[in-house]
């Protein structure tokens, strides 16, 4: 008979369900009973493992407990040992204490033996000095009965005696005292001098009175001369110089006895020939461009001056009249390398006699101040220079300094002095100056200033040598007629005031000009 396949299924479940019962619980009691074992044995293992270290750790506990007993018998023989040794220290400082006490002690009562000794003694002499006082009143009394005179007699007279031998003796020795003074002092100032012209050797080198500018080729001296000689005649009097054309190959001289005008001619010739455009107008512009440019270089020559000389501090507007000092000539000598010399030669002097060095650098550097000044105002440079450096607030030393050094006023000060013989040493230098030069240069500063004194003239300039005055009027105040009266008065009054050699031609310009502007 067949089951059905359902029954067959689950008496198939139940009886694997059975099977894998009971291998469980076989392999669950084998499991179990190795578990135990092996529970027992690591069991085993721990006891054996405690009861070693609890051995190892006793013998380290006693061979620790004997390593520190042996080390607190060393320490403690080690503090006995230091603590006998400072005792016996101790004892020896006591006795040396004792000795010094014993010794002061020995020293106290020899001190103390001498001072009864010393009081003995000064009472003694106390004695004696009594004595002695009473003995000297008997010798006076006496002598005043001999000589028939009175103490305070005989003394006044012994002292009037006296008094006239030394008056005498003091007489000789103030003067062999002033005598040594002076030739110490002359030997220490010719030492001085000598050293600070040794240790300032500056070059020299009279300046001249012309300049020399290169052309491209001669071609372009008949541009520069242009149409009927419009070019040239407008150049001379824009800058009022004198061009001299002449036979000397690509080149054109510049005469002038003013540096500014002839730097400003000879920048514009420069200007000119790099530009090619020459004709009236252009002339005109381009001479106001170099005009600037020599104001900017000006500036910058001051400026260089100053920080040369070491001097700060100094007010702009002195600065750039240092820098105007470049373009301007004392005796042919530069009057800007000038001043620097004397700057340095202030400071070296003054470092050799222990003064104030930048104070005799400023004043030597300012000495001459007025010089840029001096053909726009009246008065000496001396003068000029004194109003300019109270004008800028200058130390009144410095300003000393200045009023001094041509001996205008009494020097003072030792500062004065010094800039006195650097201003000396500077222009005595050989070929430092020309004498004929600085006459010359004066001369046409006065045809110049006699030229611009009268009413109507703008401006005037001394040309060729001083034989030539061109003189321009402004046409809105001088009439054509009136030039011709404005010349003759110019020449009386040249007449009347210079001495020249030769004659000295007088032009007169008069020009009328109309300008307006396209806008």
């Amino acid at each position: 008979m067949t089951l059905p396949l359902w029954v067959t299924v689950v008496v198939a479940v139940v009886v694997g369900a059975l099977v894998g019962f009971l291998c469980y619980k076989k392999g669950y009691a084998d499991r179990k009973a190795t578990a135990e074992a092996q529970i027992g044995s690591a069991e085993d293992e721990a006891r054996r493992i405690v009861n070693d270290a609890i051995k190892t750790a006793d013998t380290k506990r006693k061979e620790a407990l004997v390593e520190a007993k042996d080390e607190i018998f060393r320490l403690k023989a080690e503090n006995e040992k230091e603590i006998k040794e400072r005792r016996n220290e101790v004892s020896r400082q006591e006795r040396r204490l004792n000795q010094k006490e014993e010794n002061l002690d020995k020293k106290t009562d020899a001190l103390e033996k001498r001072e009864a000794d010393i009081k003995q003694k000064e009472q003694l002499v106390t004695a004696r000095l009594d004595e002695m006082e009473q003995m000297k009143q008997r010798e006076v009394e006496k002598l005043e009965t001999i000589s028939g005179l009175s103490q305070e007699a005989a003394k006044a007279l012994i002292l009037e005696k006296m008094d006239e031998q030394l008056t005498h003796e003091k007489a000789v020795r103030i003067t062999a005292f002033e005598d040594q003074i002076k030739e110490d002092s002359e030997e220490m100032a010719r030492n001085i001098l000598t050293q600070t012209i040794a240790r300032c050797a500056a070059d020299h080198s009279a300046e001249a009175v012309v300049s020399v500018v290169p052309l491209p080729n001669d071609e372009m001296k008949g541009r520069i001369i242009g149409r009927e000689g419009r070019n040239i005649r407008a150049l001379e009097t824009a800058t009022g110089v004198d061009l001299i054309i002449d036979d000397t190959p690509e080149a054109i001289t510049i005469s002038s006895f003013d540096p500014i005008r002839r730097e400003v001619a000879r920048q514009t010739l420069e200007k000119l020939i790099a530009d090619g455009r020459i004709h009236p107008a252009r002339i005109e512009e381009t001479v106001e461009k170099a005009r600037r440019e020599v104001d900017i270089t000006i500036k910058k020559e001051g400026e260089r001056a100053v920080m040369e000389a070491g001097v700060h501090g100094l007010h702009p507007e002195l600065v750039k009249l240092l820098g105007r000092l470049k373009y301007r000539t004392s005796y042919g000598q530069n009057v800007l390398n000038h001043s620097l010399e004397v700057a340095y030669l202030a400071g070296l002097m003054a470092g050799e006699l222990g003064l104030d060095v930048a104070l005799a650098k400023r004043a030597g550097l300012l000495h001459d101040i007025g010089k840029g000044l001096d053909h726009e105002y009246e008065g000496t440079h001396v003068s000029i220079g004194v109003e300019v450096a109270k004008k800028y607030k200058e130390s009144p030393r410095v300003i000393h300094a200045i009023q001094a050094h041509h001996n205008d006023v009494e020097p003072s000060t030792p500062i004065a002095f010094i800039v006195m013989a650097a201003d000396a040493i500077s222009a005595a230098r050989p070929g430092a100056r020309r004498e004929n030069l600085e006459n010359y240069i004066k001369r046409l500063e006065k045809l110049e200033e006699i030229s611009n004194s009268f009413r109507g003239v703008e401006s005037s300039y001394a040309v060729q040598a001083g034989r030539e005055v061109r003189i321009m009027v402004k046409p809105e105040q001088i009439s054509d007629d009136e030039i011709v009266l404005l010349a003759r008065n110019v020449v009386k009054r040249i007449e009347e005031e210079l001495d020249y050699p030769g004659q000295i031609k007088v032009n007169v310009i008069r020009e009328s000009r109309a300008t307006e502007f396209a806008k």
